[in-house]
């Protein structure tokens, strides 16, 4: 596997910076974020470390070649909306952006981008489902004609008042995802798989990717923390951030030597990149750059690096 970060927790630095930091802190990977420029919707979004509206062939050679001198490759481009938005004007824009990353990525030679099914959070699956029948089936289609696979994460997206009850993200469970990749069998379509949801879910990671390894095409690294005391006050149906705590690897409940022992049993032999989305390093540059080193120090005790 390949050790690397997402660089969503990087905003203040340039594409170029990222990579610097990147060869100066081991790491072989970047996921790099490709929002359009504007003002983000929520945290760790709207962070745009290669502009993808009008991208060319030029501006793709010009990439690789600085990726190429840097010694670090990009593991995927990642675009985090939500396209089943009940706002069919707003979905429209996501769309068409997340084809534009899909683009980009062809020309850049990448094989993954990394994004959201979306959600009408006010909606059950059930009700979701026709949405999802209408919007996905052409993005996976658009997708494979451009040689690129499409890697969902399984965040629920449902932490803050304006993403409950139901979250913003479907693809938030091994039995919903049955279902979608039942609904479009393409082998373009698979998971950007991430275990720390798993824990404050209560459910078994390592099940999930004994299951759906072949759709395992992009894997992240981050942890969580659950405050059992507290979920005992507040229950399940409690906004999630009441009970459990984003963290570093190694900080929280994930069980990182069976992570990547399964993971390497499964045959997933692809990028594995750090997601920092923990408050007490998000002070300044300094702590956020450290909790990259701090996490990769520590995941490379399981994760040697191969290609």
């Amino acid at each position: 596997m390949q050790l690397g970060f997402v660089s969503a927790i990087l905003p203040d630095l340039s594409f170029e910076e990222v990579l610097d930091f990147a060869a100066a802190s081991d790491f072989s990977r970047v996921e790099v974020m490709c929002w359009p420029k504007g003002k983000a919707e929520r945290r760790y979004a709207g962070v745009t470390h290669i502009d993808v509206t009008s991208f060319t062939k030029d501006d793709a050679a010009k990439v690789n070649e600085l990726t190429a001198k840097k010694k670090v490759k990009i593991s995927g481009l990642g675009y985090y909306p939500n396209p089943l938005t009940p706002d069919t004007a707003e979905s429209d824009v996501y769309v068409a952006h997340l084809k534009h990353v899909i683009q980009a990525a062809q020309l850049l030679g990448l094989g993954v981008v990394t994004s959201f099914i979306g959600r009408d959070w006010t909606k059950s699956v059930d009700d979701n489902w026709p949405r999802f029948r209408q919007v996905w089936p052409p993005i996976i289609k658009f997708a494979e004609d451009h040689g690129v696979k499409i890697a969902i994460e399984n965040c629920p997206m449902f932490f803050t008042k304006d993403e409950w009850p139901g979250g913003k993200n479907l693809a938030q469970s091994p039995a919903v995802w049955r279902r979608m990749f039942n609904e479009i069998p393409s082998m373009s379509f698979g998971l950007n798989f991430d275990p720390s949801h798993f824990v404050w879910q209560q459910m078994d990671y390592l099940r999930a990717i004994r299951e759906f390894a072949p759709r395992i095409f992009h894997a992240h690294a981050k942890d969580a923390r659950l405050d059992r005391n507290r979920l005992d006050e507040v229950g399940i149906l409690a906004h999630p951030l009441e009970y459990h705590t984003p963290k570093l690897p190694g900080l929280g409940e994930v069980d990182w030597g069976k992570y990547f022992s399964v993971l390497g049993d499964s045959g997933y032999n692809g990028p594995v990149c750090i997601e920092v989305e923990d408050r007490a390093y998000e002070g300044s540059i300094e702590n956020r750059k450290a909790s990259l080193i701090q996490s990769g120090r520590y995941l490379r005790q399981f994760c040697a690096e191969t290609e």
